[in-house]
């Protein structure tokens, strides 16, 4: 069995996936409406940074958290954005699960540290 063959077949199924199809339709309804898509750009550009200095140890102050949660809040009104952000939940979940799998099948080598 080759790593790299399983690890590329499960790419294939990652992108094959309900939920990669859900994000790509989204983001097209998205496209077509160009005040949402800002508001998303603008969105993801803050969050970026926003996880860029957390990164770095730079901890965010609570009002900007906050701040931060009402603009996900406001953009999960339109519909078609929070279709994105639930599908986005929903493969991130199957990514850490896949993770979880991985790790699991490694802590023998490492005792219950894992």
């Amino acid at each position: 069995m080759n790593i790299y063959d399983k690890a590329h077949d499960l790419a294939k199924a990652l992108k094959e996936s309900k939920e990669v199809e859900e994000i790509t339709a989204a983001m097209k309804l998205i496209e077509t409406d160009p005040e949402a898509k800002q508001m998303l750009d603008d969105f993801r550009q803050r969050q970026m940074e926003v996880q860029q200095r957390m990164m770095s140890g730079d901890m965010p102050a609570q009002e900007e958290m906050e701040k931060m949660e009402k603009l996900f809040e406001v953009l999960s009104l339109n519909l078609n954005i929070r279709r994105l952000f639930d599908a986005e939940r929903r493969l991130s979940v199957i990514i850490e699960d896949v993770n979880k799998i991985i790790s699991d099948s490694l802590q023998h080598l490492y005792g219950s540290s894992m």
